[in-house]
């Protein structure tokens, strides 16, 4: 159970809160152009968005964590060597396809926030193929079980991870639906599916 800002002790109001507040959070970026103001590319970026979409309801919006974590048998960057792995994302070349799919299954690795990484991190991919190639992904034509299987296993073989990713590019990058199509997606991946980003506009 994590500590919030919101006071709540039962784990399942504090996801259902916690989906409702952050979704229109993530609304609120495309709809009021505040992406844009935001660092393409770098784990700056990633904590502003972070910060962002969490900051009403964690007090660790947007910050490094200072625990270990894992998630099933995976065990995420040792807290103590975070922030020299976060310094060598950085500095990762995102000037093509491969390249920016490699950053992204990194920073995944790095997991630098206490709660909330795949969500955040999906829309950073976004804007880093955005700026980079003009194109974002279309998360909801990418099923969940095929989506976390392949980031599992991408630390050892990212082809299945690129492959799911190719395969869901498009072009329509300032495309409302595909954006709000995207959260919905995004969000289901972890679990999050009480509401849809249209029922809370």
């Amino acid at each position: 159970m994590l500590e919030n800002k919101l006071g709540i002790t039962n784990p399942i109001e504090l996801a259902e809160i916690e989906e409702k507040i952050t979704k229109k959070k993530a609304i609120e970026l495309f709809e009021k152009g505040i992406l844009s103001s935001f660092e393409v590319g770098t784990f700056k970026g990633l904590a502003e968005i972070h910060k962002y979409l969490f900051n009403d309801v964690y007090e660790f919006a947007g910050k490094i964590r200072t625990e270990n974590i894992s998630k099933s048998n995976f065990r995420f960057a040792s807290a103590m060597y975070l922030q020299e792995a976060l310094n060598k994302i950085d500095s990762m070349p995102q000037s093509n396809f491969d390249n920016i799919i490699e950053k992204y299954i990194e920073m995944n690795i790095a997991h630098p926030f206490r709660e909330g990484n795949g969500r955040s991190a999906r829309i950073w991919l976004d804007m880093i193929l955005k700026k980079e190639l003009n194109k974002v992904i279309d998360w909801s034509k990418i099923n969940k079980e095929d989506y976390l299987l392949a980031m599992e296993r991408s630390p050892i073989k990212n082809t299945e991870i690129k492959f799911l990713l190719q395969n869901a590019l498009t072009d329509k990058v300032s495309d409302r639906e595909v954006y709000m199509k995207g959260i919905d997606a995004s969000y289901n991946y972890e679990g999050y599916n009480l509401y849809s980003a249209e029922d809370l506009r």
